[in-house]
């Protein structure tokens, strides 16, 4: 992730957690949600949007947004080896996990001529390599 999309990222997450603090929930989830788009592509900053989503939903007792986060941090690894996001997605439980988005026209300065796509050989290698151990050390 480069500067300055990591200080994008850490302002929408800083904003959230000001928001929650303050007990805006609905503004807290927003921010999250732009945190979402702009670090989707990197699977650590993916994963911890989805956990604070996760943590939000349970603070506010939403049984639907807190299943839906948790499926979305078991599926995030599975589509980042295979090299695929879903452009623009705000990551909530209230839009398909798979479906593209408008990427905000504030934020598309952030992302342009970032692609998932661009570590995928070696992804596949370590997915290969992976799958040998299991199957050389597991039998």
């Amino acid at each position: 992730m480069d500067l300055g999309i990591k200080a994008a990222f850490a302002s929408e997450m800083a904003a959230a957690r000001a928001a929650e603090a303050a007990g805006d929930m609905a503004l807290a989830k927003h921010y999250l949600e732009r945190a979402h788009v702009l670090g989707q592509r990197w699977y650590a900053a993916h994963v911890q949007t989805h956990f604070h989503m996760l943590r939000l939903a349970l603070k506010q007792s939403d049984a639907k947004e807190a299943r839906g986060q948790l499926v979305r941090l078991i599926g995030a690894g599975p589509f980042h080896l295979a090299g695929w996001v879903p452009v623009g997605n705000t990551g909530g439980a209230d839009v398909s996990a798979t479906r593209p988005m408008p990427i905000p026209a504030d934020l598309q300065v952030y992302l342009e001529g970032h692609s998932l796509r661009n570590g995928l050989i070696l992804r596949g290698v370590l997915v290969a390599v992976l799958a040998a151990a299991y199957l050389l050390f597991m039998r």
